[in-house]
């Protein structure tokens, strides 16, 4: 007769087999995991990558003030009617769209008041390519003027900067920080002057 205790005397063949498939199953397990990790990783990188980009794009301005703050008085009102400013791209800046109050707002404040959004016009000193009765963008390397008339808004102003008066006009442009002219108007105000 045939002796079934010799037959499960020597296991050791069993027990590698297991510890084989064992060590598989967590090699397999670990492998999931690390690649599970790994692609976590790269999504939040390259989130974080575009969120970064994407501040900075906030933070840095598109435009920049070339040259001076042109301030005139129209009729002996002893008060400035008109600003004139010149503007171009910052380095690296996207293009902007100077179609009078459509993208760029221009704001205005004082002591006295503070109106959000101000109708202006520009036209180009300096224009690369396109028409300028219809390429109203302000590119790389071109320069563009600037006029807001202050006496002639649709909703008028409280009160125009006399002598002696601070005032800030912030550019707001559809991207990018916004551009703040500070100026303050001499003690007498002349037909034509620039402001410092």
């Amino acid at each position: 007769m045939f002796n079934f205790k010799s037959l499960h005397r020597d296991e050791s063949g069993q027990t590698a087999l297991e510890t084989a498939i064992i060590l598989i199953a967590f090699v397999v397990v670990a492998s999931v995991f690390a690649f599970t990790i790994l692609s976590a990783g790269s999504s939040s990188t390259e989130k974080g990558e575009a969120a970064i980009y994407s501040g900075l794009k906030n933070v840095e301005s598109s435009m920049t003030l070339k040259g001076a703050v042109i301030a005139e008085e129209v009729a002996d009102s002893d008060t400035v009617d008109t600003l004139t400013f010149t503007v171009a791209l910052a380095g690296g800046g996207e293009p902007v769209d100077l179609t009078a109050n459509k993208a760029v707002v221009i704001g205005y404040r004082d002591v006295d008041e503070s109106v959000s959004a101000l109708e202006w016009s520009a036209s180009f000193i300096v224009q690369q390519d396109g028409d300028p009765a219809n390429d109203m963008m302000l590119e790389d390397g071109e320069l563009a003027e600037i006029t807001v008339d202050l006496a002639g808004q649709t909703t008028p102003l409280t009160s125009l900067p006399g002598p002696n008066s601070q005032f800030t006009l912030e550019v707001k442009p559809p991207t990018g920080a916004v551009l703040n002219i500070t100026r303050t108007t001499p003690p007498s105000i002349e037909p034509v002057m620039e402001l410092r």
